[in-house]
């Protein structure tokens, strides 16, 4: 049987820097408390005015390729996770393949699930390797441009939403690594969130630039807490059914990191300390499909993985979309070289 693992890992932010206190005067109240205290957030990172979706994938792609000690010739597939696209049309990831300079065999697609992004890309990315003996190493990018659909006086969304990328390379490996994965989805709260202007059903026009709603994220219904504080430690259940491990046997857990004291709920739920949880909420702010690729590289250069680790990844968002995925922390296994 044909195995896949995680070979190298890579993250990327922009330069612009948004405290909660910057945050607070633009939006003419104290916001600290509840985005600090109850998100967790203490900043996050902004695009310049020149910086866009591809400009962090690109960086964070390269990193993972250098992680690696990889060149672009030798990936065989490129998918691209992000629900803030460089263009409508063509597909972000074809603009990443073009800079990257990626061999034509390599073929590439975008991925849109949202916050569950980047979850749903390794769950397809370690399938084409076990599927077709023509994938080796698939290069898998999460990138996130928020704060170029936010409205700034929006206290919903400009406190919580940030931008940046993660990659990994998911490389054929000679014994297990991504163990299993999981997909969930509700579509009847698809309309709860979203930036809902600017495709077919709501083309950009004046009168949508002079009112300014739908063209920017907006919280329409706020979806019920056990969303997530029941979905998670569902899914999670299911996976590490599927392979045999029991909760107590996780080294790792990463959550989407929109909020932490939801994930401090769930790790209750568990019955699992917070201390195996890694979060990068504080530093970076929610972004979004992103978050858990950046997560996971932070906690591989932060040395919170050791070789055998059993880690688990769990990402939700609009839509609803959800996905986990259960692996061994084994890169050395992988297949670096033809």
């Amino acid at each position: 049987m044909r195995h896949a693992t995680i070979l190298s890992t890579g993250s990327a932010v922009p330069q612009r820097v948004l405290t909660n206190a910057q945050l607070s005067a633009m939006l003419g109240e104290d916001v600290d408390p509840f985005v600090s205290g109850t998100l967790g957030i203490r900043e996050r990172r902004w695009c310049g005015p020149d910086e866009s979706t591809a400009d962090l994938a690109e960086e964070a792609a390269r990193a993972a390729l250098a992680d690696a000690r990889l060149a672009p010739e030798d990936i065989d597939l490129l998918i691209v996770s992000t629900d803030t696209p460089e263009y409508v049309s063509p597909a972000t990831s074809s603009v990443l393949h073009g800079r990257l300079g990626l061999p034509g065999a390599a073929g590439t697609f975008d991925i849109n699930s949202a916050c569950a992004g980047f979850a749903t890309a390794l769950d397809a990315a370690w399938k084409y390797i076990r599927a077709d003996e023509r994938y080796d190493r698939v290069l898998v990018v999460a990138a996130y441009a928020m704060s170029k659909f936010l409205d700034t006086g929006d206290k919903k969304t400009a406190t919580i939403f940030a931008d940046g990328a993660g990659a990994v390379v998911v490389a054929r490996s000679e014994e297990p690594g991504i163990l299993a994965s999981e997909l969930f989805a509700d579509g009847s709260l698809s309309a709860g969130m979203g930036v809902f202007a600017g495709g077919a059903a709501e083309p950009i026009t004046d009168e949508v630039l002079r009112n300014g709603y739908r063209n920017r994220l907006r919280f329409v219904t706020k979806y019920p807490r056990e969303v997530n504080e029941e979905g998670w430690p569902r899914i999670v259940r299911s996976v590490l059914g599927r392979i045999g491990q029991r909760v107590e046997e996780v080294d790792l857990w990463l959550w989407t990191q929109v909020n932490r004291s939801t994930i401090e709920a769930v790790m209750e739920t568990l019955g699992q300390p917070m201390d195996r949880a890694h979060t990068v909420m504080e530093k970076w702010g929610y972004t979004g499909n992103a978050c858990l690729a950046m997560a996971l590289d932070d906690a591989a250069r932060a040395g919170r993985l050791r070789p055998g680790d059993l880690v688990v990844m769990t990402g939700s968002g609009a839509g609803l979309s959800m996905g986990c995925v259960a692996l061994r922390w084994n890169p050395g296994t992988g297949t670096a070289d033809e």
